[in-house]
């Protein structure tokens, strides 16, 4: 069953990507070798049209034109993850995210017949039914729909966004002209936005704070060297700053639980002959880092960077005065 599941993923992926995929990307989204993708996509070949793509000396595949209705009929479990992730968005107070989300389930349940609603019913109610978001202690900060709204419009048109935004500690807020790169949404959602014109680099600017947003008149160009994910992993929190080679050592005390624990998305992970494990990444925002390994007590080291090691100090003995 497992063989055949990897299998129909594989017809999906070639239907739904209008770029076609090579064998190592075959291979990629259904963790396999690269052999056992070839003999996957030979067998494919034989019930669709699969056509190849020859881009100099990358070939690719795609499945030409759209896939039946048996093969696109959405599942019990995909619908229940959607609305899983509509109740932990309502949970943290986002209804404008949970809104949009709820729009796309019921435009999908609209567009099955009778019988399909019918058939995953029961197992859509009780598997919804079962499945929570664990929601942690942390911020919250509920984002206007109107904001979201504004943003979104901006960053399709291409276009700038003016708002008021009240700046952390101040009481009135001021108007920004920004180009919008791009949305991180959490329990916290922020812009990434550029002042136009400026030699600064981008910067976060929560969307709770901001006020009357709007797109502006003036276009708003992001680089096409532009990466969201790099930009977001630059920095180990929210705050930028220069960015340091991260070496950590967990205690073979908490070795099992570093194992388990993703410190950061580009993070390299090995394992000390004496039960140990070094975590390694590369990152700013040492000051929301430090808040991270206090949680670690006694069970973690850290090898580098000296200026960590001294943020981590300095942040001791502040608690410690602070209980004085």
């Amino acid at each position: 069953m497992s063989k055949l599941d990897r299998l129909l993923k594989l017809v999906h992926a070639l239907a739904e990507d209008a770029e076609g995929l090579t064998l190592d990307q075959m291979a990629d989204r259904l963790e396999v070798n690269r052999r056992t993708a070839e003999r996957m996509r030979n067998v494919i070949m034989m019930h669709f049209d699969l056509e190849p793509i020859v881009d100099g000396r990358i070939k690719r595949w795609r499945i030409v034109g759209r896939l039946g209705r048996m093969f696109t009929q959405p599942t019990a479990q995909e619908l229940a993850a959607v609305q899983t992730e509509i109740d932990a968005q309502r949970k943290l107070g986002q209804h404008a995210r949970a809104d949009l989300l709820a729009g796309l389930l019921a435009k999908v349940r609209s567009a099955q017949d009778m019988q399909a609603r019918t058939r995953i019913g029961p197992d859509l109610e009780a598997l919804s039914r079962a499945q929570r978001t664990l929601i942690s202690a942390g911020p919250g900060a509920p984002v206007p729909p109107e904001t979201l709204e504004a943003v979104h419009t901006a960053i399709s048109a291409g276009s700038t966004l003016e708002f008021d935004y009240r700046a952390d500690g101040s009481k009135t807020a001021a108007w920004r002209r920004v180009i919008p790169y791009g949305v991180v949404h959490g329990p916290v959602s922020y812009l990434i936005g550029k002042i136009p014109r400026g030699s600064k680099p981008p910067v976060y600017y929560r969307l709770d704070r901001m006020e009357n947003a709007r797109p502006g008149n003036e276009p708003g160009v992001v680089p096409d060297d532009f990466d969201v994910d790099e930009f977001v992993h630059r920095s180990f929190g929210i705050y930028h700053d220069a960015e340091h080679d991260i070496v950590l050592r967990i205690k073979p005390a908490a070795a099992e639980r570093a194992r388990g624990w993703r410190f950061h998305p580009g993070q390299v992970r090995r394992e000390d002959k004496d039960g140990s494990v070094v975590i390694e990444f590369r990152a700013g925002g040492l000051r929301e880092l430090c808040d991270h390994l206090f949680c670690w007590g006694e069970h973690v080291e850290i090898i580098a960077p000296d200026v960590l090691r001294e943020q981590m100090v300095e942040s001791l003995t502040k608690a410690l005065a602070a209980h004085q």
